[in-house]
């Protein structure tokens, strides 16, 4: 079956799992749609797919107010094209701050080349792409925020609202005032205050196990930083100077996360909710990874429908974990890790947050009850987070006396959400290999998703 087949009966069946994977255009009408959108079904031959929002509108789509295709869970349909071309999306999408020229920079290649790789893969220029990107969030947000217009230029990248106005009308035929009329959404609306304040709601594609996530979030949770109550996530967070607080409520029958979001820069909201996105991972594609596991060997009795990965705001977050948790229980690791924000975390706006590498790097840590060799470990991990502060690629730890590849694979697989993380040292995972006589290879790329379907099954 072709992908345009498979396409027409997603769409036909409006078909949930298939939401973010692709939009449809319609010909007569000129707007572009979720293939969930409950508006009556165009004729086949007045129908065109795209694999990204911003393919439609280069074409000429405006997006429908309807099913609201800035609402869309993110798609895997680029992944795998280039790895170039996957870094400098997340970086298009996510970093506003970020010129074309810097994010050449970060990834080693020149604008002329970035900008013929995106064509030639992708079909769009990166600032076009990035352009129809911030549109799409400005449109979301007019849509779910009680942010006024100027707030909302700033907020997706604009630098003021006239320019969002213009780009609103030129690229998606649309005024603010037409999108807010629009919407009939049951989300209430708050006025911004000092710690600004919105909500917004975040898509993903059912089957999701939500429960498996809470739990793995609540054993670890950390008192006064992060709480986990039947239904929801919370947690201060601390970005690029920016701090915070979002509340992330499940909403299983809208296929959705209703996040409650305070933040003290409005510039930084897209990297927020990228980071939220990625912690809750709502972007995974369920179908991909439940045949990956099924290959690999795992048992459909045994297996975790719609299973996620549990993220951690950040790398050195996840650093801090690990080191902390080596060759002890969780129970004992999450304490050790308590002890850690509650001396050395940071208060603000009435808010506890995870401590900086810096105020780990200057503390004797000797508060913590462990080998002096682990404190000089973190302390040294700390001091090499401020010294390579742009570093992505996690492998470099292994330069750090006491930082081995399991902790650099464990803050890979939930400090980046990397998908095919093997933590094949890992006891519990190599026992249940050897009873349930799997296949690792048949689960890439997703054998971070096995690695967590083996620990929930021991």
């Amino acid at each position: 079956m072709t992908d345009t087949q498979l396409f027409q009966q997603a769409r036909q069946a409006r078909d949930s799992r298939f939401d973010g994977v692709f939009f449809v255009a319609v010909k007569s009408t000129g707007i572009f749609c979720r293939p969930i959108c409950p508006a009556p079904a165009p004729k086949e031959q007045n129908v065109e797919y795209f694999s990204l929002a911003p393919l439609a509108i280069q074409a000429g789509y405006r997006p429908c107010l309807r099913c609201r295709p800035d609402s869309a869970p993110g798609s895997y349909a680029w992944k795998g094209v280039d790895t170039t071309v996957e870094r400098a999306v997340t970086l298009l999408t996510s970093f506003p701050e970020l010129t074309v020229i810097q994010i050449c920079e970060k990834l080693g290649v020149s604008d002329r080349y970035l900008r013929d790789l995106f064509i030639r893969k992708l079909g769009i220029a990166p600032k076009k792409f990035r352009l129809y990107d911030q549109l799409l969030f400005a449109k979301n947000l007019l849509h779910n925020s009680g942010l006024n217009i100027e707030q909302v230029a700033q907020a997706s990248g604009f630098s003021s609202a006239r320019r969002l106005q213009d780009n609103l009308k030129t690229s998606l035929q649309l005024t603010p005032s037409q999108i807010r009329k629009s919407d009939n959404s049951d989300l209430t609306r708050i006025k911004p205050t000092n710690l600004q304040r919105l909500s917004i709601r975040l898509a993903f594609r059912q089957p999701y196990h939500w429960p498996h996530l809470r739990d793995f979030l609540a054993i670890r949770a950390i008192p006064g930083v992060e709480e986990v109550t039947q239904g929801s996530y919370a947690k201060n967070f601390s970005l690029e100077g920016v701090q915070g607080h979002f509340t992330a409520i499940f909403e299983a029958q809208k296929n959705s996360f209703l996040v409650e979001l305070q933040i003290s820069d409005l510039r930084q909201i897209k990297a927020v909710v990228y980071h939220i996105r990625r912690v809750l991972d709502l972007d995974c594609d369920p179908d991909l990874i439940r045949q990956g596991l099924l290959q690999a060997g795992i048992k459909p009795e045994d297996l975790l429908e719609g299973i996620r990965l549990p993220g951690v705001w950040s790398p050195f977050e996840a650093g801090c974990r690990a080191i902390l948790g080596q060759q002890i229980s969780v129970k004992a690791a999450i304490n050790l890790v308590s002890l850690l924000v509650q001396k050395l975390g940071i208060q603000a706006d009435s808010l506890l947050y995870f401590p900086s590498p810096q105020a780990v790097a200057e503390s004797d840590l000797n508060f913590l009850k462990m080998p002096d060799k682990r404190r000089q470990t973190l302390r040294d991990f700390a001091r090499y987070q401020i010294d390579n502060h742009e570093q992505s690629d996690l492998s470099q730890w292994l330069r750090i006396k006491g930082v081995g590849p399991w902790t650099v694979a464990y803050a890979q697989m939930r400090g980046q959400s990397q998908p095919d993380i093997w933590l094949n040292t890992d006891l519990v995972v190599k026992k249940q290999i050897v009873k349930n006589a799997l296949n690792d290879e048949q689960a890439a790329p997703w054998r971070s998703y096995l690695t967590f379907q083996l620990w929930s099954m021991a």
